[in-house]
């Protein structure tokens, strides 16, 4: 094991000199994070389908418990029960417009990991990066648990437990727990934990900080570990895992619709539903639900004693208790909808969940059609200060404040944002499916996936890394 340990003490010292500035010492979070024997115990699984190009390389790395799919290249880098996801990699010969400018891929987009720590942590393709199309990088960066980076590269950076760097590009930043920033290019930054950002240069600017005596009860951090109601969520369900990762081939005990998807490696527990294009995916767990047709689940996500009409986005993280969808309901990254039998969730049609909202019932909340809903919500009441509907969201013009809430900038292209990204999740994610080859999406060019097993090295100097690997395969025209 005497490698992976310089291995580990490398990445620490290439992520704290990027991040001098913003003045974090990484090394205690990941020294001693995961027990050095259960490097070796974990195999990573490579996908593979007849829709998504072929290639990983590893070198150096570490990588037990990983999901690949698509053109990957890691090296030097530890990644534990992770999710690389390639399924949106731009093509060669894709045409990419950047302000104005159509520049077309001279190759194929890889995700490239370099010099990294990434501890169940979500990675998300549909780079914005201009300066880098044909690489998606993340470098000299260490993410902890169930953070997500989502259309981003990352150099240099510290993501704390369960927050997300999405649609950015973010340069030797700390990202605070339970943060969400989508602000575009970020250089030198420091996040405070839960706090919700989202800006669009010279359109619109949102903000809601968590107060901290709340947002302490689900995840902070206490010795360098994190600690809350968010990490003992997963900790009581994590056996549910073993059963599935056990196997090589593991078996889905549901029914199947045609055009819908469900992982092998989800966990599906008592009575479920999917319908018609539903998707599924790994690391997702179900529990006495019912996703009407082309409602998703994504990675991370949990979704119990819970109903969804239909075409409903539950996006990475996001956790949904006791709640009742209806149709085209948003619910955002991280999110925690946590109703009860005695005191449920109902959400109404068409609504938008911010990523990183808390709903914890005290007693039954319900959510209007056509609302925008953020912050801290355990009441009916507190619906007030944290949800406007979305037609009058979409008239604000100039500076608006609500409790911890501010806005600024022209509230229609805010919501029109939104809008459009949701229908592009659906259409990605197969949700409008009728049977031909230009609707289909990732429910359906994941149906016929298969597995590569990749294990580490059990013993000696090199236990806990996995032997240096490189598949790319000729292109047709080589052949």
């Amino acid at each position: 094991m005497k490698q992976l340990n310089k291995l580990i003490d490398h990445i620490v010292n290439r992520v704290n000199i990027n991040l001098r500035e913003p003045l974090v010492d990484v090394g205690p979070f990941i020294k001693d994070l995961i027990p050095r024997n259960s490097f070796a115990l974990y195999y990573a699984f490579y996908s593979l389908t007849a829709t998504h190009p072929l290639k990983f390389h590893f070198r150096h790395s570490s990588v037990g418990g990983t999901y690949f799919l698509g053109k990957c290249v890691v090296d030097h880098s530890i990644l534990h029960k992770s999710d690389i996801r390639g399924d949106e990699l731009k093509r060669k010969g894709h045409v990419v417009d950047c302000n104005g400018h159509n520049i077309k891929l001279r190759d194929d987009e890889v995700i490239n990991i370099r010099d990294s720590f990434l501890m169940k942590t979500l990675v998300h393709n549909n780079s914005h990066d201009p300066e880098n199309l044909e690489v998606f990088k993340i470098s000299n960066t260490v993410s902890l648990h169930y953070a997500n980076i989502h259309g981003t590269s990352v150099e240099g950076c510290f993501l704390e437990p369960f927050s997300t760097v999405d649609l950015s590009i973010c340069h030797d930043c700390a990202i605070g727990a339970y943060s969400y920033v989508q602000a575009g290019e970020l250089y030198h930054k420091r996040i405070r934990p839960g706090r919700i950002w989202v800006k669009a240069d010279g359109a619109f600017e949102f903000n809601y900080q968590f107060p901290t005596e709340i947002l302490d009860k689900y995840i902070r951090i206490e010795k360098s570990r994190p600690k809350g109601m968010f990490m003992d969520f997963f900790d009581e369900r994590k056996e549910d895992f073993i059963p599935i990762y056990s196997a090589v081939n593991p078996e889905n005990m549901i029914d199947i619709p045609e055009g819908a998807s469900v992982s092998p490696y989800a966990v599906i527990k008592g009575t479920c539903k999917v319908d018609k294009n539903v998707l599924v995916a790994q690391r997702a767990y179900l529990e006495d639900s019912t996703l009407g047709p082309g409602s998703n689940a994504q990675e991370n996500c949990y979704i119990i004693n819970s109903v969804y009409d239909g075409e409903d986005v539950t996006a990475h993280g996001g956790k949904v208790i006791y709640t009742h969808l209806h149709r085209n309901v948003f619910v955002g990254f991280n999110s925690f909808l946590n109703g009860k039998k005695e005191c449920q969730i109902e959400v109404g049609a068409g609504s938008i969940i911010m990523p990183h909202t808390i709903i914890d019932t005290q007693e039954t909340v319900k959510i209007p059609d056509n609302c925008l809903v953020w912050g801290y919500i355990s009441k009916q009441e507190d619906l007030e200060m944290h949800s406007i509907p979305l037609t009058d969201f979409a008239a604000l013009k100039g500076q608006f404040r609500l409790g911890n809430l501010t806005f600024e900038g022209i509230g229609a292209k805010f919501v029109d944002g939104f809008r459009h990204r949701i229908e592009h999740i659906l259409e990605c994610n197969g949700a409008f499916w009728d049977g031909s080859d230009e609707t289909a999406g990732h429910a359906q060019q994941t149906q016929d996936i298969s597995f590569n097993i990749l294990q580490p090295y059990p013993e000696g100097d090199l236990k806990g890394l996995y032997p240096e690997l490189s598949i790319d395969p000729l292109e047709p025209s080589e052949l």
